[in-house]
């Protein structure tokens, strides 16, 4: 513990406002790990059920009603069961409204990942600015005057430069893996979406087509 804080004050002042970007990066990927598994996952028999086209509303409406009320696809589906009487571009248009939503909230404070992957970098280059004009100060006309201030100001530099581009690293990696998840989400939601609109349409052109034979009996 006394090393790694040796280490810390050698970085110097620009290793607070680094720590600061780590905390943040670290608590947003956090919190997007909480999410996706909470509210983005589909039950494969949801999935399989939507895929087949085979199905009853009320069988569909059972097992929605089983999902959590937080989980995005159970407010996707939902959304366009309760408006499955309307006519199919109001669905669509509902739906869509709702996926706009979704992908608001599977977005949040992702801008903050990427906004540190840019960030760290110039920190780091910054504390690295300071270190090495410490250590140029401690060289006096007749040459290095003090040898180990001269090292401590190159250590500072270093220090802040490595661990700048670790925070950002990190960030990067984390703001592409969430990027790819959120875009996985939206692609098996627009994919399902698109069975279920297809029902709905299905169905109203069966009721048509009824509705018809019936007039003209």
């Amino acid at each position: 513990m006394f090393e790694m804080w040796k280490t810390f004050t050698l970085g110097g002042i620009m290793m607070w406002p680094l720590s600061l970007l780590g905390i943040i990066a670290i608590a947003v990927m956090l919190e997007k790990t909480f999410i996706f598994r909470r509210d983005a996952n589909i039950p494969e028999n949801v999935a399989d059920l939507l895929e087949s086209y085979e199905f009853s509303w009320l069988e569909l409406t059972q097992i929605l009603s089983n999902m959590p009320k937080s989980n995005y696809f159970y407010r996707f589906f939902s959304t366009i069961t309760q408006n499955r009487e309307h006519p199919y571009w109001w669905t669509e248009s509902r739906a869509a409204d709702e996926a706009q939503i979704i992908e608001h909230h599977l977005s949040r404070r992702l801008w903050l990942l990427e906004t540190i992957v840019t960030a760290a970098p110039l920190m780091g280059l910054m504390g690295t600015i300071a270190g090495m004009m410490h250590a140029f100060q401690l060289i006096g006309q007749n040459g290095l005057v003090n040898p180990t201030g001269v090292t401590g100001g190159v250590a500072q530099a270093l220090i802040a430069t490595a661990i700048g581009l670790m925070i950002a690293l990190v960030s990067l990696f984390g703001f592409n893996y969430f990027s790819r998840l959120q875009a996985q989400t939206l692609d098996d939601m627009e994919r399902l979406g698109t069975r279920l609109i297809d029902r709905v349409r299905l169905d109203q052109h069966a009721n048509q087509e009824t509705n018809k034979i019936n007039q003209q009996g």
